[in-house]
């Protein structure tokens, strides 16, 4: 399996490689099952301490009612009948010394170093997930602060500049609080501004969490038909197939610039991430680890402890629910995209085509990203697009363009 580099935007939605043969049943309602049948009179146990190791927030609490607007099929289960979103975030934070070790020491604020919107079709026949780019610029609306106050709005035509503008300026904004739930709601709140999509809920992991999962599964196995090598994000690895532990995957997963990383873009490095994720997938239910007591345990003390998320899809309960309506699901239903885009410079902005995205989601069909020449032609020749250098904001310490009043900082990897 190759990495995938590229600069033109992506035209069309990706479909995961997993095994049709494993359903997504057995998801996080048979990990439920198999710590009770693990713990027998510690059951009460292992399921107080999974569940108080993830901090909740009650976004809705934060934003308000001034939000897209979604009738329920059914006032008693607000879920049944409906598409489900949840936007789900991994932070750069630097805060512990297990992130500072794998970010390149402590810098201050968090970002979101990457975003994914879920989409689960309210049929549960299909789950569509949409990566946005960290660099992409959008209007950042006003978002509230725990003290009562309210960032200021950053749009278009307003005096701002690109780099005052890009996605994960949004999650640092409302991160200056201290409080991830903030973090999130503006993040929440700039993605509603952008696509009128209602989000459920959202879920925060950081680089340690990261880490320790991959390490829980036994690591990752992934090929390469090159060596890949970034020393920014300490990244070393040779051509061929290998299983990557939890520091090398993250360091994957970061990578941006170097020998067999393409263009040293954040386009580049979301089609990794994707190929990377997909890969966890499936490894976790080619392994039976859902079946077996022990490595479950541990797998989800490793994710629940490094998870932050809204009140509802942060109870244990609700998590079973949602992976029990999925159980009829198999991994080719399940789909990635990034959102379309032009290039804009170093940055990127989304084009027409991101809006037939949204629109489709929107209406719960399946993703709409047409093939369109001639506006991939257009990206590929747009301003930065030909010159390999990408983004210049990532140069592994995450200090070159840190700025305390808009939040932005290098990730990178």
């Amino acid at each position: 399996m190759a990495t995938s580099d590229t600069r033109a935007a992506p035209r069309g939605p990706r479909h995961s490689t997993g095994r049709a043969n494993h359903p997504l049943l057995r998801g996080l309602l048979v990990a439920l099952v198999g710590v009770v049948a693990f713990t027998g009179t510690g059951a009460a146990f292992a399921y107080q301490s999974l569940q108080g190791g993830i901090d909740r927030h009650d976004v809705n609490d934060i934003l308000g009612s001034d939000r897209p607007e979604r009738e329920q099929e059914n006032p008693d289960d607000p879920n049944a009948g409906n598409e489900y979103n949840i936007l789900v975030m991994g932070s750069d934070s630097r805060e512990g010394d297990d992130n500072q070790a794998i970010g390149g020491g402590d810098v201050q604020g968090m970002r979101s170093d990457t975003t994914l919107l879920v989409h689960v079709a309210a049929d549960r026949s299909r789950v569509d997930v949409v990566s946005i780019p960290r660099d992409l610029v959008v209007d950042i609306p006003n978002c509230p602060l725990p003290n009562g106050s309210e960032t200021e709005a950053r749009l278009e035509g307003q005096g701002w500049s690109d780099d005052n503008r890009m996605w994960n300026t949004a999650f640092a904004l409302g991160a200056e609080s201290g409080d991830l739930g903030y973090a999130a709601g503006c993040t929440i709140r700039t993605f509603e501004n952008m696509t009128d999509i209602y989000v459920d809920d959202f879920v925060i992991v950081d680089m340690s969490g990261m880490e320790r999962m991959v390490d829980a599964i036994g690591g990752v196995e992934m090929c390469f038909e090159e060596d890949l090598y970034s020393p920014q994000a300490k990244l070393d690895i040779e051509a061929g197939c290998q299983t990557l532990d939890g520091e090398t995957a993250v360091a994957f997963a970061r990578a941006r610039k170097g020998p067999g990383l393409g263009d040293g873009s954040d386009i580049g490095r979301i089609g990794r991430q994707q190929e990377l994720l997909t890969n966890m997938v499936e490894q976790v239910l080619d392994r039976n680890i859902l079946t077996q007591s022990g490595e479950l345990y541990r797998f989800l003390q490793a994710a629940t402890s490094s998870l932050t998320t809204g009140d509802e899809i942060g109870d244990l309960t609700a998590m079973a629910g949602l992976a029990y309506s999925l159980r009829e699901i198999d991994m080719e239903n399940v789909n990635f995209a990034t959102v379309p885009f032009d290039w804009a410079g170093n940055r990127v902005r989304p084009n027409y085509l991101s809006d037939e995205l949204w629109d489709s989601i929107r209406s719960d069909d399946p993703m709409a990203l047409p093939d369109d020449p001639e506006a991939e032609e257009e990206s590929e020749n747009a301003d930065g697009a030909e010159d390999g250098t990408g983004p210049e904001d990532a140069d592994g310490t995450g200090t070159e363009d840190a700025n305390t009043d808009t939040g932005e900082a290098g990730t990178e990897g």
